[in-house]
């Protein structure tokens, strides 16, 4: 582990992942926290609503909407409640399709909500 100067917590430095199957397992272990998820799976919902918004009316500001949603919520769920660094920040495509195959497993039971 690498301290940081200050009272700040200490991060653990992250291993740069060559496939999504090596990456997946250690992403789900950074969403133990069932709240995390949840809110996960709402910001993502409103994403795919805020995308159908714009595919509808052709409004880019729905285009915003959807990454307000996306990331927003999710950055809230590791900010507050899992206490640690979204993965979008290391290994962003990763995490982005991370988010999607975890929403799809929580739709059809493999992950808890």
């Amino acid at each position: 582990m690498k301290q940081q100067q200050g009272n700040a917590m200490p991060t653990v430095l992250e291993k740069k992942y060559e496939t999504f199957a090596e990456f997946y397992p250690s992403y789900l272990s950074q969403h133990s926290n069932r709240t995390c998820r949840q809110l996960h799976f709402v910001g993502s919902t409103l994403a795919l609503l805020s995308l159908v918004a714009l595919v509808l009316t052709g409004a880019l500001y729905w285009l915003a909407v959807a990454l307000v949603c996306g990331y927003g919520f999710a950055w809230i769920g590791h900010f507050v409640f899992e206490k640690n660094r979204p993965a979008t920040f290391k290994q962003p495509l990763y995490s982005l399709l991370g988010d999607w195959v975890m929403y799809w497993q929580m739709l059809t039971g493999q992950v808890s909500f």
